[in-house]
């Protein structure tokens, strides 16, 4: 792998890490409308995407685990119920 896929990689992660780190600081705003319980699992789900990236990042794991929980959250937000 060359310089620029693993400066690729690296900002991919540090941008889906920001993104994580958004959603769970908007979830800690007494002024949200989301449910308790749902604004609790994002700031969960949080921590474990910013502990994953690090894995990732190390060398230790690889993108599948993030990539799966950006792609069902994005078909939850959009109605789709399948995997496909």
């Amino acid at each position: 792998m060359d310089r620029s896929d693993v400066a690729g990689r690296m900002d991919a992660l540090d941008w889906n890490r920001r993104l994580w780190s958004t959603l769970a600081t908007a979830c800690t705003d007494p002024d949200n409308a989301l449910p308790q319980a749902m604004r609790a699992q994002f700031i969960s789900l949080s921590l474990f995407v910013n502990r994953n990236t690090s894995e990732v990042m190390r060398g230790e794991d690889d993108f599948s685990t993030l990539i799966e929980i950006n792609r069902m959250i994005m078909q939850g937000l959009s109605g789709q119920t399948d995997a496909g």
